[in-house]
């Protein structure tokens, strides 16, 4: 046994995460709903609206674009409004925001109603689950963050996977408004829990991080004030390359992972499959996703998050050469191997930052990060356009994100994954 593994007993791969189990539920809910409210469940929503008001469903899709975009300047203050008040409540609020939101989206009758309702529902479930979940794995899981987000980022693919039928049924059965209101009183009812029974930090719980013991915890992890900014300010945030580093680098993972899931049954439909066949191997890549949200979790979580990533990065960019094959055998493999990918993706939004910034302090760093990171995703439409009218196909653009994952490679091999890192300075010292 090493010097390391003998010593250091809170970095193992154990799950008795005993009360954090109820922090990861809470946070894959957040995350389902965050998939269905804002992202997938357009799908059925936008088309919906766009019958049921006669409005050009164009117009309906364009306004999506603009929510999206003022969601990211909104980021930094409900961001900033975590820093002040807390993840506990600030997630217990948009929750509930986002599911009165949601209800209003549902009784819109004009696109300015439409609009006003989307871009809340888009800000308070980010709010929720990006800004105020994350924070709260940060605090929660700080060396297990690999793990837990292996199970909390279940609920982006279950997300992908159930929210589509759940909300077509919803709305089939009772009709537009009352199928949205139906489903949105989930959101509340999870607001309200948050608010009775989550905690900003285990030790408001009788806990320690991790659910390691008093001893394990005096002796391994740094003692400073976890909930104060650890001497950080946004000014020497944006000041500081690894904080851009990690905003590039998960900004490009979830550009390439959006352009792929929103071209994925364009994509198929074009090498020859059905429709309905399309949206079969895409609701299968979401449900194989769930085995990438665990795999590479336990990968972060026993080899370090700076190997998951680089190996994630490997595995993605094999999985779009073999869909640049057009053969049906490589449509499937490649689904297969997407799938994977685009569940190990959201793992690391949480985790790069964890581990290069450590707890204390993180919800300053969550403040400046997920904008940033935002925006770079946001670019993604442009970037979509860009690789389709130069290379002429999807095919092309396919070719052209893979070129995006390499420079990731490159970004993550220079980045330190524990550069400001309190308790792996901590474990450090104890190993000397």
């Amino acid at each position: 046994m090493s010097k390391k593994n003998s010593q250091i007993a809170s970095e193992n791969m154990s799950m008795n995460f005993s009360k954090g189990w109820g922090i990861i539920l809470y946070q894959a809910l957040m995350f389902f709903f965050l998939i269905g409210f804002s992202i997938d469940g357009l799908n059925i929503v936008a088309p919906a609206f766009a019958e049921s008001t006669g409005i050009a469903y164009d117009q309906v899709l364009g306004v999506a674009t603009w929510a999206g975009m003022i969601g990211v300047v909104a980021y930094i203050f409900i961001a900033r409004i975590n820093v002040k008040v807390g993840a506990r409540l600030l997630s217990g609020i948009c929750l509930i925001g986002a599911g009165l939101s949601y209800i209003f989206l549902g009784h819109s009758t004009t696109l300015t109603t439409y609009f006003i309702a989307l871009t809340l529902v888009t800000c308070f479930i980010n709010g929720a689950a990006y800004i105020a979940g994350n924070t709260l794995i940060a605090q929660w899981f700080p060396k297990k963050k690999g793990l837990a987000n292996g199970f909390t980022t279940m609920g982006h693919n279950c997300g992908s996977a159930f929210y589509v039928p759940l909300i077509s049924f919803a709305i089939g059965a009772f009709g537009f408004a009352n199928g949205m209101s139906y489903v949105a009183v989930g959101a509340i009812v999870l607001g309200v829990i948050g608010l009775i029974f989550v905690r900003n930090t285990p030790q408001e719980c009788g806990m320690y991080p991790d659910n390691v013991s008093k001893e394990v915890y005096e002796r391994e992890y740094f003692q400073g004030n976890s909930e104060d900014n650890g001497g950080w300010t946004a000014g020497k945030l944006l000041k500081t390359r690894e904080l851009w580093l990690c905003a590039l680098i998960i900004g490009i993972n979830q550009l390439v992972t959006t352009g792929v899931m929103s071209q994925l049954v364009v994509r198929n439909t074009s090498l020859g499959f059905s429709q309905e066949s399309a949206v079969g191997l895409m609701t299968v890549c979401a449900i194989i996703g769930v085995c990438g949200s665990y795999l590479f979790g336990a990968i972060d979580q026993k080899f370090g998050v700076k190997k998951a990533i680089l190996l994630f990065l490997v595995w993605y960019c094999v999985a779009l050469a073999i869909n640049c094959t057009d053969t049906t055998a490589g449509v499937y493999v490649s689904v297969a191997m997407i799938g994977i990918a685009v569940g190990a993706a959201a793992n690391f939004i949480v985790s790069l930052p964890a581990s290069v910034f450590g707890r204390h302090g993180f919800t300053m760093v969550n403040s400046v990060f997920f904008p940033l990171m935002q925006i770079v995703l946001m670019t993604n439409y442009q970037v979509n356009a860009f690789a389709i009218r130069v290379t002429g196909s999807l095919r092309g653009a396919y070719i052209f994100y893979i070129g995006l994952l390499v420079v990731n490679i490159i970004l993550t091999a220079v980045i330190n994954p524990t550069k400001y890192n309190k308790d792996v300075a901590t474990e450090q010292e104890l190993l000397k």
